[in-house]
């Protein structure tokens, strides 16, 4: 018999990252992040004369905190734990927007702090790549949790039928961004999650 499955974004619902990441920012680069903006074009500026980041230079950025700097990022409290109460039930992918090339980071990044679940590494939208682990798995029933509501649209698109879990694991972000319009809940720490993530996954046949 088929079992359930939870697929996991990592950045801001596993790992906390954009703290980490905005240490970086101004320790290298002199760019100051306003975590409490809901967007990095308009979060992220020079410390010398308050001007924005032009959106161009973002993703480099981002690809070199990946490259270079995965080590600062740390587990979000309650994390490893719901993980550990989910397997019992069902299978765990952690569905996560790096490019292929980082996928042995990514491993290696989260099995030091003890999740040693697939990993799947996508760009863009993450409805595509959700229905084809499903179908890989013969899931029974399909939980996806994310932190972007743009990746809650694309799984409502492509999964209609896998339940939607908006979490945004930094509190400062989370208190300024609403809940996914895509998403059937939004709970932002992992005791209250996992008890709702396992009510969602049982067989109620």
């Amino acid at each position: 018999m088929s079992r359930p499955i939870l697929i996991s974004d990592c950045d801001e619902v596993l790992l906390h990252m954009v703290s980490h990441f905005a240490d970086w920012l101004d320790e290298e680069h002199r760019i100051l992040f306003d975590l409490g903006q809901p967007d990095f074009r308009s979060a992220l500026t020079f410390a010398a004369d308050g001007g924005p980041v032009p959106e161009e230079q973002i993703w480099p950025l981002l690809d070199g905190f990946f490259r270079s700097e995965m080590h600062r990022q740390t587990p979000v409290p309650g994390a490893l734990e719901a993980l550990g109460r989910i397997a019992e039930i069902a299978d765990i992918v952690i569905l996560t927007n790096l490019g292929d090339e980082a996928h042995p980071w990514r491993v290696e990044q989260l099995a030091a702090h003890g999740i040693t679940h697939e990993v799947v590494c996508n760009r863009g939208g993450k409805g595509e790549p959700l229905k084809a682990i499903v179908a890989r798995h013969g899931a029974s029933r399909s939980v996806f949790v994310d932190d972007l509501a743009v990746h809650h649209a694309s799984v409502a698109k492509h999964s209609p039928d896998t339940i939607r879990l908006h979490m945004i694991a930094e509190p400062r972000l989370a208190a300024v961004t609403p809940p996914a319009p895509h998403a059937h809940m939004r709970i932002d720490d992992w005791p209250t999650a996992a008890t709702w993530i396992i009510e969602q996954l049982r067989d109620r046949t």
